[in-house]
């Protein structure tokens, strides 16, 4: 694992454990938290005071905003139609799929073993239930759980799980959806 010369750094990024992670074209921004065996591929954006957890994987056109969080074992996909092969059997190259966007705008958070799928938007302080499977785009201030994920709130009406105590509250409803 490692970090090409090609990334770009901001200032005050804590990477753990440097030779854990795998990082290649990609851009951090300053006071972004990265923990161990994360893989962030090229023409990806992580922006300014995020925490990117750890064991989550970001795929080429993933556009994460500021002060968003990424819980352990986030997985995102940036193919709607994958396939190891042609049709004519030969290996596929770069030049046989095209990258599909993804945006996750500021101050989401994402639980633990989400994966998001490519294409998505994910709103303005959304917060996506652990293990969420996201299949179509999230408004802001929504709450998601479940595969796939549904919406059970709105996080101006239930308030920061942080701020009003409701974590628990929140979880049970992951688990029960």
């Amino acid at each position: 694992m490692a970090i090409s010369v090609d990334v770009k750094i901001g200032d005050g990024v804590l990477i753990r454990h440097r030779d854990l992670v795998n990082l290649y074209g990609c851009t951090i921004g300053e006071g972004t938290r990265i923990g161990t065996f994360v893989e962030i591929q090229k023409n990806s954006y992580i922006g300014a005071r995020c925490k990117i957890s750890s064991h989550s994987f970001i795929c080429e056109g993933v556009t994460i905003e500021d002060e968003v969080f990424v819980g352990h074992g986030v997985m995102f996909t940036n193919d709607l139609f994958p396939r190891a092969t042609n049709f004519d059997g030969s290996a596929q190259g770069e030049a046989d799929w095209s990258v599909v966007p993804t945006i996750i705008r500021r101050r989401a958070s994402i639980g633990s073993n989400a994966t998001i799928l490519a294409g998505i938007i994910i709103g303005t302080e959304a917060l996506i239930g652990a293990g969420a499977v996201v299949t179509a785009d999230v408004p802001d201030y929504a709450i998601v759980v479940g595969v796939p994920a549904r919406q059970i709130g709105d996080i101006r009406r239930t308030g920061s799980a942080q701020r009003t105590g409701e974590f628990a509250a929140l979880q049970h409803l992951s688990e029960n959806a």
